[in-house]
């Protein structure tokens, strides 16, 4: 008989070992077996709690859109001004939580994958929209609107840019590099801005 509230662990550890097994890959090309393996489960009880991988890989990518939703959430209601807010929008993209081997291999993998499944593929749009809308709620009160927008799609760029390069690169991510290139392209833009007033 399965132990009462084991569920939502044995869950967790399976969408933890996802992320894992994906970040070692670097592909999305891993078994059942495999993952529940790495989650110290067998794969009937893996098959059990998802059915099949692609449900156990859509409910990861779930799980990573959660996790920085509810920190980007959590970082915009502390923020005072404008200029904060897209700067804490960059701040949780590149935190040591979000900004790590493993969980840029799995973005990466499911930009990849995203090509040929439409369920990743609207997930990635989820995401797409949240970044843009969280940028524009501090850059619509910085810029005239339509510039406004042209940064907040192009910080969105960069944001992904530099997921995709790191991804590339071997040795341990450098998330202030990275969040500082960002910046340094926001200050051109508000002070371009700012002068053609």
């Amino acid at each position: 008989m399965p132990k009462v509230g084991m569920e939502p662990l044995r869950r967790k550890a399976l969408i933890d070992a996802t992320i894992l097994a994906i970040g070692e890959r670097g592909t999305l090309d891993v078994t059942m077996s495999e993952i529940a393996g790495r989650a110290g489960v067998s794969a009937a009880l893996a098959h059990h709690y998802f059915g099949a991988k692609e449900d156990l890989l859509l409910a990861t990518m779930r799980h990573l859109l959660s996790e920085l939703n509810a920190d980007s959430r959590a970082a915009l209601r502390a923020s005072a001004t404008p200029r904060a807010r897209v700067s804490a929008v960059i701040a949780v993209n590149f935190s040591a939580k979000q900004f790590q081997a493993e969980t840029i291999a799995a973005w990466l993998a499911f930009y990849v994958e995203a090509q040929k499944s439409p369920a990743l593929r609207r997930l990635l749009r989820v995401y797409a929209r949240r970044l843009h809308s969280n940028l524009m709620s501090g850059l619509s009160a910085l810029l005239p609107r339509a510039e406004a927008e042209r940064v907040a799609e192009t910080t969105a760029a960069l944001i992904d840019g530099l997921y995709i390069r790191r991804a590339l690169k071997n040795g341990a991510p450098n998330a202030a590099t990275a969040a500082a290139l960002i910046e340094d392209y926001l200050e051109t833009r508000l002070a371009h801005a700012k002068a053609g007033q």
